[in-house]
């Protein structure tokens, strides 16, 4: 799954120039097979950290944003997706020690920054957002 995940990364961010929400949600969208629409990415393409605002990380948001897709897939009540994306933020924060865009970027923010910085910090957000979806869709599972 981290090669999968590191390929995909490298693509999206080196090939398409895709900031880290779209990455994000292609990628998961990607391995665990969902169709996302269009309209869906063109909406992303601000959100990373609030349009480089430094905010909240593209990578929370993205898998914030696939979590509500796959729960409404499934037909997952609401209050169970809510639940999800709150511990998603929880156990992220956990392991990240930060959700927000301006902690987490290796080295800050500075003019001269190379293009995708958090490359790593994606490998790494992305299959930690895997392996936290199995575990929601082994729970969803078991309460159908």
């Amino acid at each position: 799954m981290e090669n999968f995940v590191r390929k995909r990364v490298e693509t999206y961010f080196q090939v398409n120039d895709y900031n880290c929400v779209r990455t994000d949600l292609l990628t998961l969208a990607e391995y665990f097979h969902v169709k996302l629409h269009g309209q869906l990415l063109a909406a992303a393409v601000g959100m990373h950290g609030a349009g480089g605002y430094r905010a909240q990380c593209g990578l929370v948001e993205g898998t914030l944003l696939f979590l509500a897709i796959l729960g409404a897939e499934r037909r997952v009540a609401e209050e169970k997706i809510i639940d999800a994306c709150y511990d998603f933020g929880k156990q992220f924060e956990k392991e990240f020690s930060s959700l927000q865009c301006r902690e987490l970027r290796p080295g800050g923010f500075n003019d001269d920054d190379p293009p995708h910085l958090c490359e790593g910090l994606a490998c790494r957000a992305t299959a930690f957002s895997i392996r936290f979806i199995e575990e929601v869709l082994e729970l969803w599972a078991k309460e159908e």
